[in-house]
């Protein structure tokens, strides 16, 4: 069975269904996908409350910090995808997904894809592919030179919500290639948009 998605990136008029896909926890354990946002010792002291306040009022202030995949009207998939200066953490020295060099977690052009998000009775149905290629495309029109992930090369099932960060097996399928490897299956992987 072919499930359609189509993509839009998530502005203030779709704040209700971004709410309606992350549902009364926050999609994972209430993260309502701050934590590549906020340091630990900030969002690690915020309720989920807390934390769905400030995802929404980075939406209303926008850019679109990414997009939302609909099937058949309703919101079912979501990927956090933008420059890099707009998910600091994803940026930090400490982490595998920091940037090749300093200057690019500044550069407006070096963007980044830092999470996904699926409505649990479409995991597992490879859709993720769907939603990395209308990451790129959003990526691309949204002026990106280049595109950066840190996936992780494989967990034990295919359904695992450690796949929020993306298989690494996409971004293969993708054309990106690693770049660096800071950590044992954690590759810093790049996609040159401009080719």
């Amino acid at each position: 069975m072919d499930i359609a998605l189509q993509f839009a990136p998530v502005t203030r008029d779709l704040w209700p269904d971004f709410e309606m896909l992350f549902g009364p926890k926050g999609a994972y354990c209430g993260c309502w996908c701050v934590a590549l946002r906020l340091p630990y010792k900030i969002r690690g002291t915020m309720s989920a409350d807390d934390r769905k306040t400030y995802i929404r009022e980075r939406i209303e202030a926008g850019p679109p910090p990414g997009i939302l995949g609909y099937c058949e009207g309703r919101p079912v998939a979501w990927v956090q995808v933008g420059p890099r200066h707009d998910v600091p953490q994803f940026n930090s020295p400490r982490t595998c997904s920091r940037p090749l060099e300093e200057r690019e977690a500044e550069d407006a052009h070096v963007w980044a894809i830092s999470c996904f998000f699926l409505s649990t009775p479409l995991r597992g149905k490879g859709l993720s592919h769907r939603m990395l290629a209308a990451a790129i495309d959003h990526a691309r029109r949204g002026g990106a030179h280049c595109l950066d992930a840190c996936p992780i090369d494989h967990t034990k099932q295919p359904k695992s919500v450690a796949l929020y960060i993306g298989s690494t097996a996409i971004f293969d399928a993708a054309g990106f290639e690693t770049v660096a490897c800071r950590k044992d299956g954690r590759p810093l992987m790049r996609l040159d948009l401009r080719q």
